[in-house]
């Protein structure tokens, strides 16, 4: 496991983003996990969440000209990565989109910096993907081209309907990678590397015999 999912997963767990428990999915699925982005609440949270994403993309050697934020857990999320690359040198232009139309004042659903070139899309994780497409078809829309789709976690689950995991159909589909800071897989070792974590290690070892896909999804 590289260094910064190590330190995503640490700020996850002492932020409450990351708990460990029984928690029943939008799915059906009960879950001995659950993740919120929405606990990574504070200047400090946000800036070490950056890095993260920051540090996710260096290792990937993405070539991107611009990042999509996704209404509305993607705006801070792609903002907070914005800020960690303009602090290693590099300014990078940012949009969002609104989840309606504005009908008053600038119009429109995007808000931000014109949309063009490569475009990285960031959010927290993909469950159905649902946001991921809309958000793909916003950006071509608009006369970019997504080059990548870029989480924080990834379940690394199955769908409901197929053996792929939701960020493995995204990734096929649209022929783009889908890249996360950390996946169930790096959970698995994180649990297992501390004693005071140990007993869920294996229950999310149970829940990946059952739901796992079948494809590592890269990163």
């Amino acid at each position: 496991m590289r260094l910064h999912q190590q330190h995503f997963l640490e700020l996850a767990l002492a932020r409450q983003a990351l708990r460990f428990g029984e928690f029943t999915l939008k799915s059906g699925r009960i879950s001995p996990y659950f993740f919120n982005a929405g606990r990574f609440d504070s200047g400090a949270a946000l800036a070490t969440l950056g890095r993260c994403y920051a540090d996710t993309l260096a290792c990937a050697n993405v070539e991107f000209d611009m990042l999509f934020g996704p209404a509305y857990k993607g705006i801070p999320l792609a903002t907070a990565l914005a800020l960690a690359l303009a602090a290693r040198g590099r300014d990078v232009p940012v949009a969002f989109d609104r989840k309606e139309a504005k009908d008053h004042g600038e119009g429109g659903v995007l808000i931000g910096a014109p949309v063009a070139g490569r475009v990285v899309i960031v959010d927290d994780v993909i469950t159905a993907g649902t946001a991921a497409r809309e958000a793909f078809a916003r950006i071509a829309a608009a006369g970019g081209e997504v080059c990548a789709v870029l989480v924080a976690l990834d379940r690394q689950e199955r769908g409901q309907d197929d053996e792929r995991s939701a960020a493995g159909e995204l990734s096929q589909r649209f022929g783009v990678p889908v890249l996360a800071i950390a996946g169930l897989s790096e959970l698995l070792h994180f649990t297992a590397d501390r004693p005071e974590l140990a007993a869920h290690a294996q229950a999310l070892m149970r829940y990946r015999e059952r739901y796992g896909a079948i494809e590592r999804d890269p990163r």
